[in-house]
């Protein structure tokens, strides 16, 4: 005899209970917790994206235009007639200014990131994953070009096609992708050895399909822990042509003139040199600290 017909109610019974689903948590959303939880990570962002909302909307906020000479407004200290941050010796609004150099600043720490990003990745993932002879003779390209000094490239690049705003963009991004090359060409290596890639060349996929599928995918983690710890060290690569003089021309101005600026006034206009150089600070921190975060979230072997 059944258990059901002893008691009718029990089958209805159990099938009432709620049926409970157990969801899996993906990598990606495993590593937004992880770094949700990092402390520095989260006040690194949030600061950063206070001063990108200062460098877009700073300029239009402010009375004053960010190439305004007023020769009645030279020197003046912080606090002083409207201008918060002082003025510099052609009486120029130092806030205004602050934020214009940092939307600079930021455009070309992004946009020469971006194009090491598509000169490293696909120069890495192509050299790792065909190997052989084209391998050696890539990635002994990049070695030729790693022995030059990066200073000494990118000012034979700006004194050769003269110094432009766009210039200074392509010339940065024209150094910063070796580094992102040989990551990209290091993991590839790996990659090309699992079982999901033998897969894909049994069903039939070519090279290119490969690539973009399945390598370039599975490279997002420490592609995207390397762009932000790229981008700050294009903004200080921008700051010291610009203290060169040989990045962005006046009357333009980015973090690096602003402090380049500062540096020959900072006996009689000290404020000329302080404000600029904690913005620097603090966005170059923000950046490492949002790198560091996303590095340890993203690393399998600290779970």
């Amino acid at each position: 005899m059944s258990w059901s017909i002893l008691f009718p109610g029990s089958r209805r019974g159990a099938a009432s209970l709620p049926q409970t689903r157990l969801k899996g948590r993906s990598l990606w959303d495993d590593a937004g917790r992880r770094l949700l939880r990092n402390r520095a990570a989260v006040a690194g962002m949030m600061t950063l994206l206070l001063l990108v909302v200062l460098a877009i909307v700073g300029p239009q906020l402010s009375p004053f235009a960010y190439d305004q000479v007023n020769k009645t407004d030279v020197w003046f200290a912080p606090l002083q007639h409207g201008h918060w941050f002082g003025t510099d010796a052609l009486g120029r609004d130092l806030l205004v200014r602050l934020f214009m150099g940092l939307r600079v600043s930021l455009a070309i720490g992004l946009v020469a990131t971006f194009v090491s990003l598509v000169i490293g990745v696909t120069w890495g993932a192509v050299a790792g994953f065909i190997g052989g002879r084209l391998d050696e003779v890539m990635m002994r390209f990049v070695d030729v070009l790693y022995s030059l000094p990066f200073i000494f490239f990118v000012i034979l690049l700006m004194v050769t096609f003269g110094s432009n705003f766009i210039l200074i963009f392509v010339a940065i991004g024209a150094v910063e992708w070796l580094t992102m090359s040989r990551i990209v060409r290091g993991q590839t290596l790996t990659l090309k050895q699992k079982e999901f890639v033998e897969a894909a060349r049994a069903a039939g996929l070519g090279r290119g399909a490969i690539i973009t599928r399945h390598i370039l995918p599975n490279l997002l983690g420490p592609v995207v822990v390397y762009v932000t710890l790229t981008i700050p060290a294009v903004i200080l690569a921008e700051s010291f042509l610009s203290f060169l003089g040989l990045g962005v021309q006046p009357p333009t101005a980015s973090l690096g003139t602003l402090i380049a600026n500062g540096a020959q006034d900072m006996e009689l206009a000290p404020w000329l040199l302080i404000f600029p150089s904690v913005v620097m600070v603090v966005t170059l921190m923000s950046f490492n600290f949002i790198g560091d975060g996303l590095r340890d979230a993203l690393d399998p072997k600290d779970r």
